[in-house]
């Protein structure tokens, strides 16, 4: 039974301020809880009877058998799926970012603030092997249980870095590290040269990437609308721009 204070509990952490307090989120369904479990420590394992009968090995702190009745009062869906979890935060990795970055491809997010997006993002970032993404004090927090359940579960195998990107990329300029960004000014996606190392800066939904970031960078792509010259919409949605760019860079190094 789930009693009233691990209700509000669990409710509380829909709030980033509490979710920083207590060092935990929430993630929900057989899929994306299945994913976490092996990557991040679960204080709290809220399921229906089934679900645990069917996993009975399921490490966590603490396990509560539950109605779908009360699984209903304390998920964030609007159809629960049968199991809800409190995982805590995971540690930021050691690793210095220009580290990563001079040996591998990386993104950086500059103020994505569509939770949808960040969710989409780091999902494909999973998908196309891109284990780190440094983001902007102001992009969206990739532990909103709206960011959680749109990954899917790629949140146990991409690493979050929330960090001022402009220090960030100032060292990576001074190692001359690849740093790539989107602009109407840009060179052909799809004739430029790519490198299987280095950033890619994706903008903020509505700005795109900020003056002050844009300086810093190196490369500059434009995805190219068909046939060029016709009339288009303006811009691509960033997830969507995020999937191309990623694609194609993927593409060069098979």
């Amino acid at each position: 039974m789930l009693s009233k204070a691990k209700l509000k509990y669990i409710r509380s952490l829909e709030l980033k301020k509490n979710r920083r307090t207590e060092q935990a989120f929430v993630a929900e369904g057989p899929k994306v809880v299945g994913d976490m479990l092996p990557h991040f420590t679960c204080r709290l394992l809220v399921a229906t009877e089934e679900w645990h009968q069917l996993h009975p090995d399921a490490l966590a702190d603490e396990k509560i058998t539950v109605t779908l009745d009360e699984l209903t009062r304390a998920s964030f869906l609007k159809t629960p799926q049968e199991v809800l979890a409190v995982f805590a935060l995971g540690a930021e990795a050691d690793e210095e970012g220009t580290s990563i970055a001079s040996s591998q491809l990386c993104l950086a997010l500059d103020d994505v603030q569509d939770p949808g997006n960040l969710g989409t993002i780091i999902r494909l970032a999973d998908w196309f092997g891109i284990r780190h993404i440094f983001c902007s004090p102001a992009t969206a927090d990739a532990y909103n249980p709206k960011v959680v359940q749109a990954t899917m579960g790629a949140l146990a195998r991409v690493s979050l870095h929330y960090t001022p990107l402009v220090p960030l990329m100032e060292e990576m300029q001074r190692q001359a590290i690849p740093i790539y960004g989107t602009f109407l000014d840009g060179e052909d996606l799809y004739t430029k040269s790519l490198t299987p190392n280095g950033l890619i800066i994706m903008g903020n939904e509505g700005n795109g990437i900020s003056p002050q970031v844009g300086a810093y960078v190196n490369e500059r792509l434009l995805i190219p609308n068909y046939p060029v010259g016709a009339a288009t919409s303006e811009s691509l949605n960033v997830a969507t721009a995020t999937a191309i760019i990623c694609a194609e860079f993927r593409r060069r190094m098979r």
